[in-house]
C-alpha cells in the first residue's frame, strides 16, 4: 500500500481484505500510531479521534477494521475463545509489515487493547516503543459479563441491529463474533494476564471511572505486573469509550505520552 494523508482502500491479509484509513505522515517520515479497535468498532467508529490524533503528536496513524468488522471481509464464525490472541500473533504483525511500521505505539481500545498487551508481551518486535490501552481487559468479570448479555439483549430486541448496520456492512457477523464467544460458558476461564509480565515497552492505561464492561482490577495488574513504566489516567464522567466521552482529556494524555517516548528516542540517538 501506498501511504497517503486521508486514504482510504483495503489491504488483504492472511486471504481477507481488511479495510484501513491513513493520516497525517507515513512511517518513512514519523513514529506511527496504529489504532486497534473495540468489540463492536470499526475503522470508522473512531470518528474524529485519529486525524485530531495525527494533528496533536505528528505523527502518522493507521486505522483498520478486523474481519468480520466495518468493511472488511466477515470473519469465520464461531471465533475461537482465544480469538483475540490469534488477532494479535497471526494478524497484527502481517499487518504491521504491510504498512511499513517502523517505530511507534499501538494503541488499542477494550478488546484492541488486549489484542496489543498481548503483541507486546509476546512477540519481540523492537519497533514497538510504547503502547496506549484503554479500558483493556485481560480476564473476565461478572461486571464485563453482564453488561455482554445486555448487549445481546439489545441487539436481538432493540436498535442495536439497526446501529449497527450503518457501520458494519455485515452486523450479525459483527456481533456474533463477538457476543457468542464473550458469552460461551468457557470463557468464563479466559486470562490473559500473564502477557502483563513480559512487557519492557512503557504504557500509559485510560480507563473510565464508570466503565460498564470492567473495574479498576484491569488497571490495578498492569500497574502490578509490568516491568516498564505505567501512567495510568481515571477520567470521570467517563464510561467504557474514553476516546468518545473524554475526547480532549485522552487526546491529551496520549500526545504526552508520544511526545515523551520521541523525547526518550532522540535522547538515544543522540547519545549513540
Amino acid at each position: 500500500m501506498q501511504w497517503q494523508d486521508k486514504a482510504t482502500g483495503q489491504i488483504e491479509i492472511l486471504g481477507k481484505a481488511l479495510e484501513y484509513m491513513c493520516f497525517g505522515p507515513g512511517p518513512d517520515v514519523a513514529p506511527t500510531i496504529v489504532l486497534l479497535h473495540e468489540g463492536l468498532g470499526s475503522a470508522a467508529l473512531w470518528r474524529q479521534f485519529p486525524a485530531e490524533l495525527a494533528e496533536a503528536t505528528g505523527c502518522g496513524v493507521f486505522v483498520y477494521s478486523r474481519a468480520g468488522y466495518g468493511r472488511s471481509a466477515a470473519t469465520d464464525l464461531p471465533r475461537p475463545l482465544d480469538y483475540m490472541t490469534r488477532e494479535a500473533m497471526d494478524v497484527l504483525p502481517v499487518v504491521l509489515d504491510q504498512i511499513g511500521f517502523r517505530q511507534g505505539i499501538l494503541l488499542g481500545h477494550s478488546d484492541g487493547a488486549t489484542i496489543a498487551a498481548i503483541y507486546a508481551g509476546s512477540a519481540q518486535d523492537h519497533r514497538v516503543r510504547g503502547l496506549v490501552l484503554m479500558a483493556p481487559h485481560f480476564f473476565t468479570e461478572d461486571i464485563g459479563l453482564a453488561a455482554i448479555a445486555k448487549a445481546k439483549e439489545a441487539f436481538e430486541t432493540g436498535d442495536l441491529r439497526d446501529r449497527m448496520a450503518k457501520y458494519h456492512d455485515d452486523p450479525d457477523n459483527a456481533f456474533r463474533g463477538w457476543n457468542d464467544a464473550w458469552l460461551d460458558p468457557g470463557f468464563k476461564a479466559w486470562d490473559v494476564s500473564e502477557v502483563i509480565d513480559y512487557l519492557r515497552i512503557p504504557a500509559l492505561v485510560i480507563q473510565g471511572a464508570s466503565d460498564q464492561y470492567g473495574t479498576l482490577a484491569q488497571v490495578t495488574e498492569v500497574e502490578e505486573r509490568s516491568y516498564a513504566p505505567v501512567d495510568v489516567v481515571v477520567l470521570d464522567d467517563c464510561r467504557h469509550s474514553p476516546h468518545l466521552d473524554q475526547p480532549q482529556a485522552v487526546l491529551t494524555a496520549v500526545t504526552e505520552f508520544s511526545v515523551r517516548l520521541q523525547r526518550i528516542e532522540n535522547e538515544k540517538v543522540t547519545a549513540a
